[in-house]
């Protein structure tokens, strides 16, 4: 959890910067980034999403490897992490990803989407920041790809499930400031990823 939060970060510090750092490594290895990085969000979204590379190490620029045309940021699966885990997320996530970095409360004034189409790595379903299982975590281990949703007012999902073994969408990290919705989709194909033609 650690390294996620500190790779995380990189999203809000280049996000929206008027410079970027260019991308390293060959072609093939750009297209492979923007390949998994498009695997996260439906091919509507991701096809017009900036996509966005993590930092070969901490303080590095978080390397452009397209610029998109909507608000959606994309990465790449994250190096390191067991599960398979590229996302996208729209500007209210990054605000929200910012808040939990830093382990202030969330402010948004609407609703955010980020999407994890190939799943993502073993977690917590209430703590936040936990880096293993416990007796009492309620730990996740299956990679489950889904939709995450948060709301400005987080009334709005009480009387939610607030586990997955319902099926269906779940309340994850409940009773903290950085609840959100976890609504399980079914798994975007990599081979069904189109490349842009531009």
């Amino acid at each position: 959890m650690k390294k996620r939060i500190t790779l995380l970060f990189g999203i809000i510090l280049f996000v929206g910067s008027v410079y970027a750092q260019s991308p390293t490594g060959d072609s093939s290895d750009k297209q492979a980034k923007i390949n998994s990085a498009m695997s996260a969000a439906p091919y509507a979204i991701a096809k017009n999403a900036t996509i966005r590379d993590w930092p070969a190490s901490e303080g590095e620029e978080m390397a452009l490897l397209r610029e998109g045309t909507n608000e959606y940021t994309c990465l790449p699966d994250m190096p390191g992490t067991p599960g398979n885990d590229p996302m996208c997320l729209d500007e209210p996530w990054l605000t929200w990803a910012d808040a939990w970095m830093n382990q202030k409360e969330v402010n948004i004034s609407k609703m955010g989407f980020g999407y994890m189409l190939q799943g993502g790595t073993p977690e917590s379903n209430t703590d936040p920041y936990a880096e293993g299982p416990t007796d009492d975590n309620e730990w996740i281990t299956d990679a489950v790809p889904h939709l995450m949703i948060i709301v400005p007012n987080n009334s709005m999902l009480e009387g939610l499930p607030v586990t997955p073994e319902s099926g269906g969408p779940w309340v994850m990290w409940r009773n903290t400031p950085y609840v959100h919705v976890m609504a399980p989709m079914p798994k975007y194909n990599p081979s069904d990823v189109q490349e842009d033609s531009d």
